[in-house]
């Protein structure tokens, strides 16, 4: 069973070495929308593959980090670079092109990491983000799969450092630390998850 949750937000971008020369020569912006298929081999006390509300902390904050920013490869000139930092106080500095499709690996890759960085409480089974899908525009989307974590050829150079967040984006995040927690969480293997939901108080027992 799967169940969709789904999120928005509005950024600006330069996607180059594109056909299109409008795309790849000129700031633009889209309205996206990020679609979260998540499975699990049982339903929680609640009956729920994973609590909706779970999705409004940690995976919430990590995509509204991309509203309202400007977001640019790492390899852009430093002319641009350098107008960014001083003029956009939400940017973000991605290790690959900002297309479509590598933003639904990205999202794939860090919301998989988010979920298995997070302890549940109320009898999930085992929760997998199968993929996630990104609307750039009305007609048309990019999906990446579970099964695209596992090919070289989409994750290259693409780890828990290849987003670096504005320091105007993390302030406004429930926890600013989020992502420093997710990494050192994967870099060691004796540490705690440092996300955690506890089991409801109010239960009905059978």
């Amino acid at each position: 069973m799967i169940i969709r949750r789904s999120f928005k937000f509005c950024a600006a971008h330069i996607v180059r070495n594109c056909t299109s020369k409008r795309c790849s020569s000129s700031l633009h912006g889209h309205n996206y929308v990020v679609e979260i298929f998540v499975s699990a081999n049982k339903l929680d006390n609640a009956g729920m593959i994973l609590d909706f509300g779970i999705f409004k902390n940690e995976i919430a904050d990590f995509i509204d980090g991309f509203d309202h920013g400007y977001h640019f490869w790492k390899l852009e000139n430093k002319e641009l670079q350098d107008f960014v930092y001083q003029n956009s106080a939400r940017h973000i500095a991605l290790s690959h092109n900002p297309s479509a499709e590598n933003y639904a690996l990205l999202f794939l890759y860090f919301i998989d990491k988010i979920i298995g960085a997070t302890s549940f409480g109320n009898n999930e089974g085992e929760i997998k983000v199968q993929s996630v899908r990104v609307h750039e525009t009305d007609h048309g989307y990019a999906e990446a799969f579970r099964t695209d974590l596992e090919n070289e050829n989409f994750m290259q150079n693409l780890n828990l450092d290849s987003i670096e967040f504005s320091k105007a984006i993390t302030q406004e995040w429930k926890d600013e630390k989020m992502m420093q927690k997710l990494k050192d969480f994967y870099a060691s293997s004796l540490a705690k998850k440092p996300f955690v939901y506890t089991r409801p108080t109010q239960q009905i027992q059978k």
